[in-house]
């Protein structure tokens, strides 16, 4: 598994290597949802009011921001770990 962010993600990426990025997750108890952001993977901004909407939210996200950065589909799965940060 190698990085998103990592020196060469984007090449191992087009080699078929398995990714992994870290999401950060925080409750906003004012709006009443989850914020998923990542520093790993710039423009990853989601917000949902439950987790499993938020884990849904960030997949999709996810497929799409790599196929941006990519210019490509990944040709393999990306792993996420979410980090659940108290605010």
């Amino acid at each position: 598994m190698y990085r998103i962010g990592y020196p060469f993600w984007k090449q191992a990426a087009k080699l078929g290597v398995p990714l992994k990025l870290r999401i950060d997750v925080i409750r906003d108890d004012e709006a009443s949802v989850f914020v998923a952001t990542s520093d790993d993977l710039p423009g990853l901004v989601c917000e949902a009011p439950t987790m499993d909407d938020l884990v849904k939210e960030v997949n999709l996200a996810i497929g799409e921001l790599l196929t941006l950065h990519l210019h490509a589909r990944p040709q393999s799965r990306t792993v996420t770990d979410l980090r659940i940060c108290a605010a």
